[in-house]
């Protein structure tokens, strides 16, 4: 057993018995542990390394961008555990097109409704890569949820990116957009599946696609993972996506500037969907002012429904790196976003596991947080009768 295995077991448990592990007291017991776990030879931890030190490039649509080198893997670093359940290779064919994806079901899965996680990975990655890079299958086998992984298809775009800044990708009815909801409603007539608890999530691309699904489909996605991704109509071609990952903004106002409304079934004030944001501040791919948009909009969307949100700053060390926790919590303290920023993070999932590209295996753990944060959240009915009524 890892000693992340052991000081996350110890973890829970202290959470269960409603201590802070993220902060004061209790996070320097967690850190004494792991320090005397790896005293005692019972498991060792190589030094993990940042995830940007140099640059190559990638393609966004045939087009040439710049992006991060990762890292030679160390083994020893966050390794993905050995999943248990089953991983199915499907194909879904709908109206919007076609894409193959996959599907983790958990060992212990026995019929009964269970939640459902959409993971939408970045450019140059598969399900497989983003699997084993999230670790998220593991957490899944833990507690009890179906991961699906949509893989964009070299057709659609030749660097496997999402295509989050063509219009007609913004919209509801959208080809990507279409076809991602077409596999969860596939996933839901083969296999029990919680309606009410349906996310999703991804990383750069995948992330900015994320964004998308939660603002064009807020009757199917209760809550929204982002890392490292861009908001909501920050781009409507190549020339402007590039200059929004480069964060331009916008003259007067200090966010980012709009671009051409996609389509007017999504107003520019739409319902907010409860949203988690990670973020690293050396990130040279993607700004970091493009999670703080994120945040902001959700924020803002959301707060008609759940009234003035209140913003609660921690700043704390998870795994060699410093990280702050802003939340907007309504006021029965229930969190309806966090921003994440973690301190000399790049382009890159926040404590994920070496085995996959562009994961960070330093970093507070990206997949379990926005696991915690999901299951504070289910669809709203409200949610349901607004996306009919447009």
């Amino acid at each position: 057993m890892s000693i992340h295995s052991i000081s996350n077991t110890i973890e829970q448990a202290l959470a269960k018995a409603g201590l802070d592990t993220h902060s004061g007291p209790t996070q320097s017991v967690l850190e004494t542990i792991r320090k005397a776990l790896e005293a005692a030879r019972i498991a060792q931890t190589a030094p993990a390394r940042a995830a940007d030190e140099d640059s190559h490039t990638i393609d966004v649509d045939a087009r040439v961008v710049a992006d991060e080198a990762q890292p030679e893997p160390a083994p020893t670093e966050r390794a993905a555990p050995p999943s248990r359940g089953r991983f199915l290779r499907l194909q879904y064919s709908g109206t919007g097109g076609k894409r193959a994806y996959k599907l983790y079901v958990p060992a212990h899965a026995r019929g009964e409704p269970m939640p459902l996680v959409v993971m939408l990975h970045g450019c140059k990655q598969n399900a497989d890569d983003f699997a084993a890079g999230t670790r998220i299958n593991a957490l899944a086998d833990e507690q009890g949820f179906l991961v699906a992984y949509p893989e964009q298809s070299a057709k659609a775009n030749g660097s496997n990116c999402w295509n989050w800044f063509e219009p007609r990708d913004q919209t509801r009815h959208g080809a990507e957009p279409s076809i991602i909801a077409g596999i969860v409603r596939e996933i839901g007539e083969a296999h029990a599946v919680d309606e009410r608890r349906v996310f999703v999530a991804g990383l750069s691309a995948g992330a900015a696609m994320a964004v998308i699904l939660g603002e064009t489909h807020p009757d199917v996605f209760a809550a929204v993972g982002v890392h490292s991704g861009l908001p909501y109509g920050a781009a409507h071609d190549v020339a402007s996506a590039f200059a929004a990952m480069h964060g331009a903004v916008h003259a007067e106002s200090g966010v980012h500037a709009p671009a051409r409304t996609p389509s007017r079934q999504v107003p520019a004030g739409s319902r907010g969907v409860p949203t988690i944001v990670f973020h690293g501040d050396r990130d040279a791919t993607v700004a970091l002012k493009n999670g703080a948009a994120i945040a902001e909009r959700a924020s803002a969307n959301l707060a008609s429904e759940t009234g003035p949100l209140k913003s609660e700053v921690k700043s704390h060390t998870a795994h060699g790196r410093r990280c702050t926790r802003t939340a907007y919590v309504d006021e029965d303290g229930l969190p309806w976003v966090e921003q994440w920023t973690v301190h000399g993070a790049g382009h890159a999932w926040s404590g994920g596991s070496a085995a996959g590209s562009f994961a960070d295996p330093q970093g507070p753990d990206a997949s379990r947080e926005m696991m915690r944060f999901f299951m504070l959240h289910e669809l709203r009915e409200s949610a349901a009768l607004e996306t009919a009524a447009t």
